[in-house]
């Protein structure tokens, strides 16, 4: 019998698994990729996978329990950084 937490957290989803994971799309999470503000992520070859682990890590510094909780962090919307 194999433990499913040592599996999970071994366990790759692509791009647009990984964004129905987040309850995203792909394209949302690609600019998250591209503007470094999203999860880690692998590049295997030409391919990008993201590790189950570090999707729900990433989705954890976000969590509130009311909106006046400061909460662990602040997960950054996907939007270009400014330019100094």
């Amino acid at each position: 019998m194999s433990d499913r937490s040592t599996s999970d957290a071994q366990r790759y989803l692509r791009a647009p698994e990984a964004a129905a994971h987040l309850g995203l799309s792909w394209q949302t999470l690609a600019k998250h990729r591209c503007y470094g503000t999203g999860p880690r992520y692998h590049k295997l070859g030409g391919r990008i996978v993201y590790a189950l682990a570090d999707l729900d890590a990433w989705a954890a510094v976000g969590l509130k329990t009311s909106t006046s909780d400061p909460g662990a962090g602040r997960l950054s919307p996907a939007l270009r950084p400014e330019r100094r």
